[in-house]
């Protein structure tokens, strides 16, 4: 999800996954592959940085995973017990 700002200032989350394309017109307005448009304050550049590093933080994160690196929930989490979370075995345990 990448978070964006209406232009009355409000900000709410896209699913970055499901956007078409981005464009600068002058306002900046964003398709879903849905065909829903979004009218944003951010640049056509900002909201491609934010594709960007939110594609990026999930390739860190499995990285992290993978390495057995990825802090576990502490025990004492509010969500813990309700989390759907599978630990991803390390490469040992594979």
């Amino acid at each position: 999800m990448i978070r964006v700002t209406r232009l009355n200032a409000e900000q709410f989350a896209l699913n970055a996954d499901l956007i078409e394309r981005v464009e600068g017109h002058p306002d900046t307005v964003i398709t879903l592959l849905d065909g829903n448009k979004y009218v944003v304050a951010e640049t056509v550049d900002q909201v491609i940085r934010e594709i960007r590093d939110y594609r990026a933080s999930i390739q860190a994160v499995a990285f992290q995973m993978d390495r057995g690196e990825y802090p576990a929930p502490a025990s004492n989490s509010p969500h813990h017990e309700d989390s759907s979370v599978v630990p991803f075995p390390t490469r040992e345990e594979r």
